[in-house]
């Protein structure tokens, strides 16, 4: 016999919300049983904040439907931008009624001393303390924006962890993969105005959107093939129509309203791409023994590294560990207390910093865009207008004279990308880009990254981003301790999983050894899943379809040449040359079908 269903605790019935002349919401329904984690997810500016805000009932209203919560229950929203008031943590945590053991235990979880002023604090630190704050009011409800922005790894896994032993039902909004596949365990997607609903985590949506969209555009085609049958009858009677055709012509407008509204709903999509400007030498950055210390502190400690031509470099450790410090050294910026660093011949470099600090307050989109002035800017050689250029990162001609101030996050990490990639480069060092973006312009990016024929530098949190991109990962303890691993966050993690215990805000399995704890059995962390090959796997299966495309003719070739009978007489040392070239081309060849057979099995096991 099935279990009763459990009365919601908070939810949602038919919400309706227009932003201007803009509608956002149109018959909205979401619910959120106790315990239950899940996330909603959609594209940039489709309303997921905004609909965070009506369930918080904090800065916006329906203007039409219900919004239900039970007696009692107290609802936590931990919003992109916390303000934190208050002379110290400890004020500010206990400042929504959580008892002072709490607030100190929370604090203490997230890294924070609960003493410590609430002036001068990081973003990390703020987000850090927002979280402490939400967990220590103990919710029946927590609705998180945006939680793991500003968080490093570490962070990460410790908002896993309280998530996991939280009796809360929660509702996030997140771009972090990695993270949502561990704590879902429903997914609201929120398209077309509409709230659609699996049940099941984040690891499952994509292939369940796919599906979804397939779906749509199947019905989108057989409406188009309606109306071109109603158009062609209403060209032919529109003469002729009497009163018995009317319900036909009225079915018609509809038809048309209907394909109208699609139309509307069709997604921004950005353009952006990156091309090398040139090709660099080969050697890109060697250090030598690179020591460099503040006072008493140590960040990194004869530490020898070579980035090479195309190499996709991956920094991960704890904030504050030194990882921006570190590439600032290796890119001649600050100098180094012993070692040696040098750069590469014909290098063109292109840093977006994770500070925004190339963003004057004062500055407009369109200044920004255009340095020089004037409205046009170079993309990689080739003159765009500003308006035509700034489209493609998805900014309107309305935004174009606005104060940076005035934009979001995402936006202003979308506009620095936008200059950055303007420029010619072939060095892209990248300090924390995925901050505020959404998930498409992150798969985006990515992409964009993968097909970039330079080379990378890459400070990030997220897991799955680095997984995806990284050729190799430097890791930094934060006590001057630092190693390179080939591969990404998951090779680092196997090939030296003890490398962060002790680690400076590092936490559960990487800071004791001890397991994490688990999750309740009611909210099941969910599996990680991976959706596709990492790119050093991709680029694998690459090289052995084209050396299996290439090795017939390859082989053909040199059975020619030993196919002359007086070639050993009048020539045994290209003779023998000739046979140690076969002999390599038949055993890459062989290498390389192994490696493809196992690596199509690998991508059809992900698939399936």
């Amino acid at each position: 016999m099935a279990a009763p269903a459990r009365a919601p605790v908070l939810a949602l019935k038919d919400v309706r919300l227009a932003d201007g002349a803009k509608p956002l919401f149109d018959g909205v329904d979401l619910a959120l049983e106790p315990r239950v984690r899940a996330c909603l997810v959609g594209r940039n500016g489709a309303g997921k904040s905004t609909l965070l805000k009506v369930l918080a009932a904090q800065g916006a209203e329906a203007d039409s439907g219900e919004r239900a919560v039970q007696p009692g229950a107290k609802v936590v929203f931990v919003s992109q931008e916390p303000e934190i008031t208050g002379e110290t943590l400890l004020d500010y945590c206990t400042a929504g009624g959580a008892q002072d053991y709490e607030a100190h235990a929370t604090l203490a979880d997230f890294g924070l001393n609960y003493d410590q002023s609430t002036q001068g604090l990081s973003g990390g630190e703020r987000r850090r303390a927002a979280l402490a704050r939400a967990f220590a009011e103990q919710p029946d409800v927590l609705l998180l924006d945006e939680p793991t922005n500003h968080l490093d790894i570490f962070a990460i896994q410790t908002l896993e962890e309280e998530l996991a032993n939280s009796k809360c039902a929660a509702l996030i909004v997140s771009h972090d993969r990695a993270f949502l596949n561990r704590v879902t365990q429903r997914t609201f997607w929120l398209e077309h105005r509409k709230v659609r609903r699996l049940d099941k985590g984040f690891s499952e949506f994509e292939a369940w959107s796919e599906q979804v969209l397939a779906a749509e555009a199947e019905e989108e085609r057989r409406l188009n093939k309606k109306l071109e049958v109603e158009n062609a009858w209403l060209a032919r009677g529109v003469q002729g129509r009497r009163a018995r055709n009317e319900g036909r012509r009225r079915a018609l407008m509809a038809l048309r309203a209907e394909k109208k509204d699609i139309q509307s709903e069709k997604r921004g999509s950005m353009t952006m791409a990156v091309e090398s400007s040139g090709t660099s030498g080969k050697r890109v950055v060697e250090a030598k023994g690179l020591t460099k210390t503040f006072g008493d502190r140590t960040i990194v400690e004869n530490f020898n590294t070579r980035i090479l031509r195309g190499d996709r470099v991956a920094l991960v450790g704890p904030n504050g560990a030194g990882k921006t410090t570190l590439v600032r050294l290796l890119l001649g910026e600050i100098p180094a207390d012993a070692g040696t660093v040098q750069l590469g011949t014909n290098l063109e470099i292109a840093y977006v910093d994770q500070n925004r600090l190339a963003l004057s307050e004062k500055i407009t989109v369109w200044d920004f865009l255009t340095p020089s002035g004037g409205d046009s800017i170079l993309v990689r050689g080739v003159s765009k207008h500003v308006a035509g250029y700034a489209k493609e990162f998805l900014f309107t001609e309305a935004q174009l004279r606005q104060p940076v101030t005035s934009l979001s996050g995402g936006e202003r990490n979308r506009l620095l990308l936008a200059r950055a990639l303007a420029s010619p480069m072939n060095l892209l060092v990248l300090d924390e880009p995925t901050n505020d973006l959404d998930m498409d312009t992150l798969d985006l990016l990515e992409e964009l990254l993968a097909d970039f024929e330079g080379t990378l530098i890459l400070v990030s949190h997220d897991r799955d981003f680095i997984d995806r991109l990284a050729t190799s990962t430097i890791a930094m303890n934060g006590h001057g301790d630092v190693l390179e691993t080939p591969g990404g966050w998951t090779d680092l993690i196997d090939q030296a999983p003890d490398f962060f215990k002790g680690a400076r805000g590092a936490t559960g399995d990487f800071a004791t050894g001890a397991p994490a704890p688990k999750p309740a059995p009611a909210a099941p962390a969910a599996p990680k899943k991976t959706t596709k090959l990492s790119y050093k796997d991709q680029r694998r299966l690459e090289e052995c379809e084209a050396l299996i495309a290439n090795s017939p003719k390859i082989l053909g070739d040199l059975e020619k040449k030993l196919d002359d009978p007086n070639l050993y007489a009048r020539d045994p040392a290209g003779f023998d040359k000739i046979m140690k070239a076969l002999d390599k081309a038949r055993a890459d060849l062989a290498q390389a079908e192994e490696d493809w057979l196992m690596l199509e099995e690998k991508r059809e096991a992900i698939a399936g």
